[in-house]
């Protein structure tokens, strides 16, 4: 489970003043998209695709700073609403499309044309801009199957949603869908990954995530976990 309250104070003193409201990199989800997000939610209840629809939204919006020629407008949406088609996959076989040694292309893509429908439908009932919602559907029906990227809105939700494999969340939520250990998720997100992206910035995002789940996977550092925290720490 992610930390989100501190379990100690090392340093004794509140430095809450001193800390800045709305620091660059730090997001929030727009009221339009966050209206989007009530509609795909109910939909995304599958594999885990409620949360990684998240992150990978956190992902494309760190994408987007570095490319100002792309339509947020476009990318955000896609982004959001790209994988709610496996919602009319039977939740038995959705896993068998994308396993490792098989895959269902199938499926992949009828989760991508179910998912490029129901996308039409949620943005028509949210009154989301019409002339964006063709190049948003387009994104979608094909996000997963389609080799290349037909333009640079394709090519961050597409960087997006694979560099989320990476992720720490990302690597937890592979373990667990084909009974991996930790090692093991990162080299098989690692293969399906870094020759897949598109961006520069995705790539570079990419590799530093490898980096930060290879060390948690060296000796070294399984030391200072077992040995209940970080030697740093505890022996100030």
């Amino acid at each position: 489970m992610t930390k989100l309250q501190a379990t100690d104070n090392h340093f004794g003193q509140d430095v809450s003043a001193s800390i800045e409201a709305e620091p660059d990199g730090v997001i929030a989800l727009d009221p339009d998209l966050a209206a989007l997000w009530e509609f795909a939610a109910p939909l995304l209840r599958v594999r885990n695709n409620d949360a990684h629809t998240l992150y990978a939204f956190g992902l494309a919006s760190a994408l987007l700073d570095a490319h100002p020629e792309a339509d947020a407008a476009v990318v955000l949406p896609a982004i959001m609403l790209h994988d709610i088609g496996w919602s009319q996959v039977p939740p038995s076989e959705v896993l068998s499309a994308i396993a490792p040694g098989g895959g269902r292309p199938d499926l992949v893509l009828l989760h991508e044309k179910e998912g490029a429908r129901l996308a039409a439908e949620i943005l028509a009932e949210c009154s989301y801009d019409a002339l964006k919602i063709p190049a948003v559907l387009e994104i979608i029906d094909g996000h997963d199957s389609r080799r290349e990227a037909l333009s640079i809105e394709d090519a961050i939700v597409k960087d997006a949603d694979k560099t989320w494999r990476l992720s720490p969340h990302g690597i937890d939520t592979v373990m667990d869908w084909f009974g991996l250990d930790r090692g093991q998720a990162l080299r098989l997100c690692s293969q399906r990954v870094h020759s897949h992206l598109f961006t520069a910035e995705a790539k570079a995002m990419a590799r530093a995530l490898s980096a930060l789940e290879s060390v948690t996977e060296w000796p070294q550092r399984q030391r200072l976990l077992n040995a209940g925290g970080d030697e740093s720490l505890t022996r100030i």
